[in-house]
């Protein structure tokens, strides 16, 4: 398990350098801003669980009892994490031009998907690009609770805003939960744009 961590975290810097250098190259006229949401929507959690599956990852992994009864050779959480695991042994092996054609054979439907509006969207880069119109400070993710066994958690988190939790969502990874917090906080956007945060949020 440490040595698929540690293979997982050298395939996401992989990925995050190969994605953001091809959507550079194939969309000259895009902005930044533009790129970045593209960028995430293309490397998130359920695209590349998506991708996961079409690799059957699922079955390839070594799970614990509990963890195989919960389903979890389906949970897009270990999927994702997979995929990245399985990019960093081919960088390690095969180098970075072997890495590129891998990624983008995979991926490019789904940034075809992105590129068209087909995907789910990008709860925390759309929150924070809005808030800093009005606004400079950064938006915090914390994860508030963790339920249940190691194989089957669920986290809550909450995104705080000047001081103030304006948001808080569930899920069965730390990615989704934010998400979740995240798309939460759009329910009072209006009102935070323009009154900020109630102070008595924050801490709750």
């Amino acid at each position: 398990m440490c040595h698929n961590q540690r293979l997982e975290f050298l395939g996401d810097a992989v990925l995050e350098l190969i994605i953001s250098e091809h959507l550079y190259k194939i969309f000259p006229d895009r902005t930044e801003g533009e790129l970045t949401k593209m960028r995430a929507a293309s490397v998130c959690e359920p695209s590349l669980a998506k991708v996961a599956r079409g690799l059957d990852l699922g079955r390839c992994l070594r799970m614990g009892r509990g963890e195989e009864r919960s389903g979890g050779r389906e949970r897009p959480s270990i999927l994702a994490d997979a995929f990245e695991a399985l990019l960093g042994a081919v960088y390690l092996d095969q180098g970075l031009e072997v890495s590129r054609d891998f990624v983008l054979s995979c991926l490019n439907p789904i940034i075809e998907d992105v590129v068209a509006g087909r995907l789910d969207r990008d709860y925390k880069t759309e929150l924070q690009e809005t808030l800093q119109q009005t606004s400079p400070e950064p938006l915090i993710y914390r994860i508030m609770d963790e339920s249940g066994p190691d194989h089957d958690k669920t986290f809550t988190a909450g995104v705080i805003y000047r001081g103030c939790v304006i948001g808080r969502g569930s899920g069965h990874s730390k990615k989704e939960a934010e998400q979740q917090a995240a798309k939460d906080a759009f329910k009072h956007l209006d009102w935070l744009k323009t009154s900020g945060p109630k102070p008595t949020g924050a801490g709750k």
